[in-house]
């Protein structure tokens, strides 16, 4: 297709564009979480630059609390980005996030240490986080909300499924950097130096994105509400999301909450509690969650793909009722082995019973709002549910292990999947009564 030519609706593209196009948009965004979730595979050698005062478990909860913060960003850059997203098109939100995501990489890496110039080096830290909280709360309704309008009618679950694939793959890939900088790197060369080399990555992999993403195509509904809003249409906005769609929106917080704590804890605090609690060695830990992570990543198409079958519903039902019954007793598990083997599977497990919400999330939230108000229906209701739930995860496990009660962050998350269920259970299966119209 010629810069000249008009772009074409999804219902005329061939096969090969459509690929192409749902391609470049999880290119991005798996850059875009790549550099999201360095932070969380670092904290471990950098915390101490940053916060030098304190014995281990606090230095983490220090550097968690910055990691929680950056999520408080992300309501607003879902308000803010998703906005734009649904009034100038899904590619211009894409292409102003991972921007963002870039400069505040570029900011972590360069970032002078505490020793070097106090309590400026944390705010440094703060600042940078709060920027990519900003991308990463626009990026999640832009990129849900374009491979979804891309992928057609009957494969929507299966290629808005890539958009955890390329989530988990940025997790993923985090990780498999630590494991090599772990393998080449003393200890003592990590905590001083090494830990920059990721976030100088991720500025130079996002710079890629940028111009990768500035020649995708632009969905039809999106240019179908672009042209609505000309013509006097109802423009996207918090005030309209709220109060002409209060509904759909509390739906998506609460189906949301159970879901995002659980995939955070699995995702990003096991690691720290597989050293902290089971007594792992740190390159230990990080290669059994990378495996399981891994794996967990293969999965997503696959219960996509399912969901086209046998519709949303069943599937996070499934994540909720498993949740609750396990969730319990894959911690205790966990907490009381010391076989690689063993923490591994059940690592595993709890990934299995997660990728029920992980695999449709997006396709469900995406599929409940109108064209020109679905970038912001799907990303700040999300973001409200993530900043609560999902992005204090480490905080809250932390404080509780602080306080020599780590076992009652457990209870916590089986109640919250617990109120999730009860949302999955009374709401309609969205791939019957789907607003998305484009075949």
């Amino acid at each position: 297709m010629s810069n000249s030519s008009p772009q074409a609706a999804p219902s005329q593209l061939d096969r090969k564009t459509r690929f192409k196009s749902i391609l470049g948009g999880s290119a991005g965004n798996l850059v875009e979480w790549y550099d999201w979730y360095v932070y969380a595979a670092f904290t471990l050698y950098f915390a101490p630059q940053f916060f030098p005062d304190g014995d281990d478990t606090v230095k983490l909860l220090q550097a968690a609390a910055v990691f929680a913060l950056g999520f408080l960003m992300r309501p607003i850059g879902a308000w803010v980005m998703g906005i734009y997203a649904d009034r100038k098109g899904r590619k211009s939100g894409l292409t102003l996030s991972v921007s963002l995501m870039c400069a505040g990489s570029l900011i972590i890496a360069c970032a002078p240490t505490y020793a070097s110039v106090g309590m400026l080096a944390p705010a440094l830290l703060l600042f940078a986080r709060l920027l990519q909280g900003l991308s990463v709360g626009g990026e999640y309704g832009a990129s849900a909300t374009y491979l979804t309008e891309m992928a057609g009618k009957n494969h929507r679950g299966f290629f808005s499924s890539f958009q955890y694939v390329t989530l988990i793959s940025g997790q993923l890939l985090a990780l498999c950097v630590l494991i090599i900088l772990q393998r080449t790197l003393s200890e003592g060369q990590l905590s001083e130096w090494g830990w920059r080399v990721p976030f100088f990555i991720g500025a130079l992999l996002a710079v890629v994105v940028f111009w990768i993403r500035r020649g995708l195509v632009e969905t039809e509904s999106s240019k179908q509400a672009q042209e609505q809003v000309k013509n006097g249409g109802e423009k996207s906005g918090a005030l309209a999301l709220f109060t002409k769609y209060p509904k759909q929106a509390f739906t998506v917080i609460m189906l949301t909450a159970g879901g995002t704590l659980a995939f955070n804890t699995f995702t990003t605090y096991l690691q720290k509690y597989l050293v902290n609690t089971s007594g792992f060695e740190k390159t230990t830990a990080t290669e059994i969650t990378t495996a399981a992570i891994f794996v967990f990543m293969l999965l997503q198409p696959a219960v996509g793909a399912l969901s086209d079958k046998i519709g949303r519903k069943p599937i996070m039902i499934t994540f909720g009722i498993l949740g609750v019954l396990f969730t319990i007793p894959i911690f205790n598990g966990l907490g009381s082995t010391t076989s690689p083997t063993t923490a591994f599977m059940l690592c595993m497990s709890g990934m299995v019973i997660v990728t029920g919400y992980t695999a449709i999330n997006a396709v469900v939230k995406a599929e409940l709002f109108p064209p020109h108000i679905r970038a912001l229906g799907v990303a700040l209701p999300y973001a409200i549910a993530n900043t609560l739930f999902g992005g204090t995860a480490e905080l809250v496990a932390l404080s509780f292990k602080n306080a020599g009660h780590e076992n009652y962050f457990f209870y916590y998350i089986t109640f919250m999947i617990g109120l999730s269920l009860i949302t999955y259970v009374f709401m309609k299966d969205t791939k019957k009564h789907s607003l998305i119209t484009d075949n």
